[in-house]
């Protein structure tokens, strides 16, 4: 691992977009070419995506850029997770092939790496804007259109404490795919911890939350980049609402606990997750796959209820504690 860091893109049947997307990549690297190298991991487009490859590959030939193809779409958490265990160098930052990013994310993303100690994530900070509209859009539970309102750019912070305070204000920001960079080793640690992470479509805030558990996580300020609201690939399958609120993030939480983050935070997030599920999203599902949606819900419904009883027998230890005198504490003690 002699380079610091891989920019890796994931594309699959948009030339266009890639090619616009390789444009700001060549000037944003402009200075840090013997640092960086480049994987471009195609899902086995029937455009003309090679080409547009190809065309860059000649345009950076002083740069390492690696393209993959792919012999068959093997879906976009699979090549996303391919692009991560593909990279060779220190860390690495998958990108969208379509995400609006400034050109000075490169030359700070450098800078991190090459002077922050133990370093394990990064999140660059973005704002959001909905495609449709072009209007500004963020979490509720954000103020103003920065979507991190964690500040940790000097990596000194207790790295789950700022994960898990990320997480809990928008587990979208968390997995939102350009606005992360990993250390490399970690990331392939976590995959190998967790095979099927490409079944869940939110595997990315694992990811993170692996990382930022074993070392520094910094997160901006400013921010870098532009997230299009609207147009994430989960949101074109049928069942993805209901796979999503009801089953993949409550999964997610239970890995959380997996990798050492407390029982209290899981069940703090669980119950959280279940006051934010959208009971139309379920009862939808129910009509068009009863047996399925049954299944999801009681699945849903158990960890909650569990997570409900530890937390509720958590409380109320914490109070018969507080009540006791000093001389019964002895007492339990001896």
């Amino acid at each position: 691992m002699d380079k610091l860091l891989t920019i890796a893109i994931p594309t699959y049947n948009r030339a266009e977009l890639l090619d616009k997307q390789l444009a700001w990549l060549a000037e944003a690297i402009k200075g840090f070419e013997s640092e960086c190298e480049i994987f471009v991991s195609d899902n086995c487009s029937p455009d003309n995506t090679q080409e547009v490859v190809n065309k860059w590959q000649n345009i950076l030939s002083h740069v390492t850029f690696t393209y993959h193809k792919n012999t068959a779409n093997i879906g976009v958490m699979r090549n996303i997770i391919h692009c991560l265990k593909s990279a060779k160098t220190k860390f690495v930052w998958a990108i969208g092939d379509d995400d609006p990013i400034q050109e000075r994310a490169v030359a700070y993303t450098i800078n991190k790496i090459k002077n922050t100690n133990d370093l394990s994530l990064l999140f660059l900070n973005f704002s959001g804007r909905n495609k449709i509209t072009g209007e500004p859009v963020h979490p509720p539970t954000i103020v103003g259109n920065r979507w991190f309102d964690a500040d940790s750019e000097d990596g000194n912070g207790d790295g789950k404490a700022i994960f898990e305070h990320c997480y809990s204000k928008s587990v979208g920001a968390v997995i939102f795919l350009t606005a992360t960079v990993y250390k490399t080793d970690l990331v392939k640690r976590a995959l190998e911890i967790w095979e099927d992470a490409a079944s869940n479509w939110i595997s990315l805030a694992y990811l993170a939350g692996y990382c930022a558990a074993n070392g520094s996580v910094i997160v901006t300020k400013d921010t870098y980049m532009e997230c299009i609201v609207g147009v994430s690939y989960w949101q074109k399958e049928p069942k993805s609402a209901l796979l999503m609120q009801y089953k993949h993030i409550p999964e997610i939480i239970q890995k959380f606990q997996q990798i050492g983050y407390s029982k209290e935070f899981c069940n703090r997030m669980m119950l959280q997750n279940f006051k934010e599920v959208n009971l139309k999203v379920f009862l939808g599902a129910l009509r068009r796959w009863p047996a399925f949606a049954l299944n999801v819900g009681i699945s849903f419904l158990t960890l909650v209820s569990l997570s409900a009883f530890e937390e509720i027998s958590s409380t109320n230890f914490q109070i018969a504690e507080s009540s006791l005198t000093t001389e019964e504490l002895r007492s339990f003690e001896q």
